[in-house]
C-alpha cells in the first residue's frame, strides 16, 4: 500500500507552500502526492482542472520527479475535504491557511470545522516554506486527556524520517494529583519516542503562565518546525484551555506549521499512520 498525501488549493501563494511542504516529505517517503480543488457548482469543473494542471506543473518545478495526480469535487470544503482524503486514501493532509483571513475562511474554528469533518491528519502551514532538511524541531503540548498520546504516533514517524528532536512539554500544575497525572504523562511520552531512538526532550511550563504562551515561548526558543496538537475541543485540559486554544496555535504568529488529528476510539495503535 503506497502512502497518499491530499493537498487541497484554491490556487494561491499559501496553497503552494501547503504543496511544497507535502513534496518535501513525499520525496522522503515515495509518497504520491494528490491535489485537490473543491468547487461550488459542476459548471466550474474544467476551469479548476485546467488550473490544476498547471499547479501539477508548479509542484513538478519543485521536485521534477513527483508522482503528482489532481482531483476536482463539487461540493464545499467542510464536508469534501475530509470525504475526499476518506475517498483516495490518504495518509495525512497538508492544508494552507491565511491566518485571519482567507480561502472559503478556512481560519480559526472555521478550519477546525475542516479538520473536524475528517478522520486523516492535517498539518496545516501558513506561508513558511519548509526548509530543506525538514522538520528538524517537533513541539508537543501534553495535557491530562489520554487522547493526546496518540498524536505521537504520526510524530513518532515525522520524526523518523527527519531525524527531529521532539520537545514535549506540559502545563504547571500546583494540584498534586493534577501535576502526578501530568508527569506520568510525560514519562510515557519519553518512553515511548526513546524506544522508537527519536531524539527527545521534557520541558514543564512555568507557573502562573498561560500554557498556549509557554508553548509559544518553548517554539521560539528551540525553533520549532512543527507543533503537534489533537483537535479536543471542549475537551481539552480539562476545560482549562478552551475552545480558543487550537485556533490560536493554528494561527500562530510564529508561522509554525501545526500537525492536528481527532481522538481515535483506540489508544496508540501499533502500526504507523504513514507507511515506511
Amino acid at each position: 500500500m503506497s502512502t497518499k498525501l491530499l493537498v487541497p488549493t484554491d490556487f494561491t501563494e499559501v496553497a503552494h507552500t501547503a504543496i511544497q511542504h507535502a513534496l518535501k516529505l513525499g520525496e522522503i517517503i515515495n509518497a504520491e502526492i494528490i491535489l485537490l480543488n473543491v468547487v461550488k457548482d459542476k459548471d466550474d469543473v474544467s476551469n479548476a482542472t485546467k488550473k490544476l494542471k498547471e499547479e501539477e506543473d508548479y509542484a513538478r518545478s519543485i521536485f521534477k520527479d513527483s508522482n503528482i495526480k489532481s482531483i476536482v469535487r463539487v461540493g464545499n470544503i467542510f464536508d469534501d475535504i475530509g470525504d475526499a482524503a476518506s475517498e483516495v486514501g490518504a495518509n495525512l493532509i497538508f492544508m494552507g491557511t491565511h491566518g485571519a483571513s482567507g480561502w472559503q475562511k478556512v481560519t480559526g474554528s472555521y478550519a477546525l470545522k475542516v479538520i473536524t469533518n475528517s478522520s486523516v491528519p492535517f498539518i496545516v502551514v501558513q506561508d513558511e516554506m519548509m526548509k530543506d532538511s525538514g522538520y528538524d524541531s517537533i513541539v508537543v503540548p501534553l495535557d491530562l486527556n489520554k487522547e493526546t498520546k496518540q498524536k505521537l504516533e504520526i510524530v513518532g514517524s515525522v520524526a523518523h524520517y527527519f531525524d527531529s528532536e521532539v520537545h514535549l512539554i506540559t502545563p504547571k500544575e500546583t494540584d498534586e494529583f493534577l501535576r502526578n497525572k501530568l508527569k506520568a504523562n510525560l514519562i510515557w511520552a519519553k518512553k515511548y519516542l526513546t524506544n522508537k531512538q527519536i531524539k527527545c526532550s521534557t520541558h514543564v511550563a512555568e507557573k502562573g503562565s498561560k500554557f498556549i504562551d509557554e508553548i509559544a515561548k518553548l517554539s521560539k526558543e528551540v525553533d520549532a518546525d512543527l507543533i503537534a496538537i489533537m483537535n479536543l475541543q471542549n475537551n481539552s485540559l480539562m476545560g482549562i484551555l478552551g475552545n480558543s486554544y487550537q485556533q490560536d496555535i493554528i494561527t500562530n504568529n510564529q508561522k509554525v506549521p501545526v500537525l492536528c488529528m481527532n481522538p481515535l476510539q483506540s489508544t496508540v495503535a501499533a502500526g504507523s499512520i504513514l507507511v515506511r
